[in-house]
This record gives C-alpha cells, structure tokens and sequence, in this order.
C-alpha cells in the first residue's frame, strides 16, 4: 500500500499532529495541517472563523483545501481537523487521495489530552467528556469510511503508532 500521500484522520486529540510530524521526519516528506492551512489561508484562528462564519462555512473551506490537496503532484502527510471526514463527501475525497490512517482513541484518552486545552471550538461549553462522547459516536463511522488504516492509539507511544503505520504502509 506505497504512497507518498498520507492522510490522518480522527478524532481531536488523537495524535494526528504529533504522528504527522514523527512521520514527516521518518519519511522526509512534508507535513501539512488542514487546520494551520486554513488559519494562514483566512489570515484568521479556526475559533475566529468558527465564530464569524460559522461552522458550515468552514467545512466548505475544509473541502477546498482537501480538494487542492487531491490535485497535488507532490507527497505530503496531511494531519485534518477532526470532523473533516464527516462533511460534504470528504471521506471520499480523502480514500482517493491517498492512503488514510484513522487514529482511534478512547473518550477517556481524548479528555486526558485535551483538558487543559482551550482552542477547541466545539469543547468550549458544557461537559467536555459528554461532548466528546456525543461527537465522537457521531463521527465514528465517518472516520471508518474513510479510513485505509485503523490505528488504536490508546497507551502507546507517538513512536509506536509510527512503527505501526508504517508497518500497515509499507
């Protein structure tokens, strides 16, 4: 399964971030983060785009770039916002464009990853686990869809996804 497009997908906090990177320095190939594209993009933070335009205009934003990236000739690992699979046929988009890892992890390791962590737009209010529960079961099939890979991170080393992955890929 070769590629020089990698994809991460999953839920906020589940590693794609510190994956990518770990990947982009094995491999040599770039990282890119949906997320920092778009931020850089809009000359705006995805909270302030969140706020001003709303969420529906930023899964549109999200579609674009997924769609740029598609046609691009170069390699690249592309770390995506959490709900990116979950929007207009991004999934799809995302199995054609190179080969997709779905990091999965638990509720319980999300809340430890991410409680202290305050740029979560869609974990501003309420209880963040029922949150996280609510959304996660919500996207959960989304994510399988779109996913080539299926990774358990839950416990293991940024190290030892990577060994993983490249295990599945290589």
């Amino acid at each position: 399964m070769l590629s020089d497009k990698i994809i991460l997908i999953g839920f906020m906090g589940s590693g794609k971030s510190s994956v990518g990177k770990e990947l982009s320095k094995r491999l040599g190939i770039k990282l890119l983060d949906s997320d920092d594209c778009i931020e850089k993009q809009k000359q705006k933070s995805i909270n302030d785009i969140f706020r001003d335009e709303g969420e529906e205009s930023f899964r549109a934003m999200e579609s674009e770039f997924l769609k740029e990236m598609a046609l691009s000739e170069e390699g690249f690992i592309l770390s995506t916002g959490g709900g990116m699979p979950c929007f207009n046929d991004n999934a799809k988009m995302i199995k054609k464009t190179g080969v997709s890892v779905y990091l999965m992890a638990s509720p319980d390791s999300i809340l430890k990853r991410l409680k202290n962590d305050t740029s979560r737009p869609l974990l501003k209010e309420g209880n963040k686990l029922e949150k996280i529960k609510f959304l996660l079961s919500d996207r959960e099939d989304y994510y399988k869809k779109a996913a080539d890979i299926i990774i358990k991170t839950d416990g293991k080393s940024v190290e030892e996804i990577t060994d993983e992955i490249l295990g599945e890929i290589f």
